[in-house]
């Protein structure tokens, strides 16, 4: 260990005297931690990773690193001098570096939300820029939030060219949220001298931007020249085409599939797109190539062979088949799953599947991972399914840990090829539809915003033709624990209305389902109301289960997946448990009522 310590003292002595150079005012924190990882991993021995302090990070970085580090974090530009008060939790060990450096100063103050203390620090600035730094070196997610009073009372300020834009100013009061990835959170107490104030609301995952103590993972799955983690999914018609994505390490370059009808010779080839796919903090495997080929003019009903590689190296996947959908069929049936969140027995349901043969594609109700921004937990993920979505395409949904933090769900989209047939004003893939067989699939991304959903949702339904209509998305509108009267009042009147058969979800990690209800009460029968459905793929239990009036059938722990049979008039849906035994059964029928 001191042979260790002595290298890391000479490297930060090098690298704090190795650049005095101001930086350009284009360079962002990003660009400065991903040079700091880069060069972390160039002079400094892995077995001290997992040991390194904010002192030495902070001492690590050169000069010019700093600099953008104490004011390229947050800032904007006020018309008037101004009082910036900083709202630091008093909990994190470490006060960031730069608060005392750039002359805030720590006052009586005390702002509180509904789980948190934070200490007020104050400065004041003239007439200009207001820059500020970063929440650390740490991840202490309950990050800082400031806000803004002009020194004078009677200025009316304005402020401008503020930096992050997307997060809204608003005014900092009691019942007011600090934090858009959790706005259920609101400020209860907050001093008579600081209310009013205008407000720079932010995210919890802003605390990923300089991660550094702590930090650094590993995959115990990490990439290599053969191609793996093979996924199939749909951007456009399961009649006609699919869309082929694989991984390797950087070496390499370029990819393709390669594919025939089974039963004949006659190859075809289609190049991929490649795109570098980075996470910095993988120690082993901070860099992966992932490939998308994208095959149209299939026939449909015919079955495929196919294999994915290199035309540079000669590496090819083993040989699989995927299937197109008939141009004209009766029936077809799917498997779906509730959280998935990488564990092996989320696996385990996923290989019990393979019994369904019939099984036309999966679909996941999001959570399909722990931590969307960890490429190790997507890597986990892949693993323990071993291949099943190389052969059905894999449909999902994101969940709230698919989109850690409110920093977005930039792998997710990275990993998935999926239809962009979804609202304006909501990332293309996270919200989508399609059809298979005579049922509309409602594809929706509940973890962004619900009012721009609304009318795209109508829009499908009252556009669409289908007998049977299905919206998949992560919070159920109904459960014991935390229902969601917001989707309730906004989505839940468009499901009666257009008559949504069945709705699907997850999240509260118990299985249950309804008896048909419309308006939030149970009616009679299907045909005259919606079923909601949530379940659970990982283990899990609740002590205090609470009876719901509206639930025919409700577990407080076990785990499942579902098998959906649509044929014509009737649509059968059985749940299974982890051991292959029937958990809840029913068919939902068009024409004659069979609840039960």
């Amino acid at each position: 260990m001191k042979n260790i310590l002595h290298f890391l003292a000479i490297g930060v002595l090098v690298s704090a005297c190795t650049s005095s150079q101001r930086a350009p005012s284009s360079v962002t924190v990003s660009d400065v931690m991903d040079e700091v990882i880069t060069r972390l991993y160039r002079e400094v021995p892995p077995e001290a990773y997992d040991t390194l302090s904010e002192k030495f990070a902070l001492n690590f970085v050169h000069p010019d690193e700093k600099e953008v580090l104490a004011t390229r974090y947050q800032y904007f530009t006020v018309n008037v001098p101004v009082i910036v008060s900083l709202m630091r939790h008093r909990s994190q060990k470490v006060i960031p570096f730069w608060i005392e450096e750039a002359g805030f100063r720590k006052t009586e103050l005390v702002v509180r939300n509904e789980s948190y203390d934070y200490e007020v620090w104050q400065k004041s600035f003239p007439a200009g820029r207001v820059s500020l730094g970063i929440n650390g070196f740490d991840k202490h997610r309950p990050v800082y939030f400031v806000s803004v009073a002009p020194q004078n009372p009677d200025d009316d300020l304005l402020i401008t060219d503020y930096y992050p834009s997307q997060y809204e100013i608003m005014s900092l009061e009691a019942g007011a949220f600090t934090y858009h990835d959790w706005s259920d959170l609101l400020l209860v107490d907050v001093p008579p001298e600081l209310r009013g104030q205008k407000m720079f609301t932010t995210v919890r995952g802003r605390a990923r931007e300089a991660h550094v103590v702590g930090g650094f993972r590993r995959t115990p799955y990490p990439s290599s020249s053969n191609p793996d983690q093979i996924l199939l999914t749909w951007s456009e018609s399961p009649q006609t085409t699919i869309d082929i994505q694989w991984r390797t390490d950087t070496t390499v370059p370029s990819g393709a599939v390669r594919f025939w009808k089974k039963g004949t010779s006659d190859t075809a080839t289609v190049k991929a797109e490649v795109y570098e796919l980075q996470d910095r903090m993988l120690v082993n495997d901070r860099y992966v190539h992932r490939f998308t080929a994208r095959l149209r003019n299939l026939n449909p009903g015919t079955v495929y062979e196919y294999t994915v590689g290199s035309p540079d190296d000669g590496a090819w996947s083993e040989v699989g088949t995927f299937k197109t959908e008939p141009e004209q069929h009766n029936s077809f049936s799917f498997v779906w799953f509730g959280d998935t969140h990488t564990f092996p027995d989320s696996g385990r349901l996923a290989l019990l599947t393979r019994r369904h043969e019939d099984a036309a594609f999966y679909t996941i109700a999001g959570d399909i991972v722990s931590t969307g921004l960890y490429r190790d937990d997507w890597d986990r993920f892949f693993e323990h399914s071993r291949g099943i979505f190389a052969s059905k395409p894999l449909m999902p949904v994101p969940g709230n840990h698919d989109r850690q933090d409110g920093l977005g769900a930039r792998m997710y989209y990275d990993l998935f090829s999926l239809p962009k047939n979804g609202p304006e004003g909501v990332d293309p893939e996270s919200t989508y539809a399609f059809n298979y067989g005579d049922v509309l699939f409602l594809m929706i991304d509940a973890t962004s915003d619900w009012d721009a959903h609304t009318p795209w949702i109508e829009a499908q339904l009252k556009n669409s033709r289908a007998k049977w209509k299905i919206a998949n998305f992560h919070f159920p509108p109904y459960n014991y624990e935390d229902p969601y009267p917001d989707l309730q009042e906004k989505w839940v009147p468009l499901f009666d209305r257009y008559h949504v058969d069945l709705v699907i979800g997850g999240h509260i990690h118990y299985y249950m389902r309804s008896r048909p209800m419309r308006g939030g009460k149970v009616v009679l029968s299907e045909k005259e109301g919606t079923v909601y459905q949530i379940s659970i793929s990982i283990p899990a239990h609740h002590e205090n289960m609470t009876d719901e009036p509206y639930a025919v059938v409700q577990y407080p722990d076990g785990y499942y997946y579902q098998h959906v049979t649509v044929e014509g008039d009737a649509l059968k849906s059985v749940t299974y448990r982890v051991d292959g035994s029937k958990a809840d059964e029913f068919v939902l029928r068009k024409g004659n009522v069979n609840d039960e």
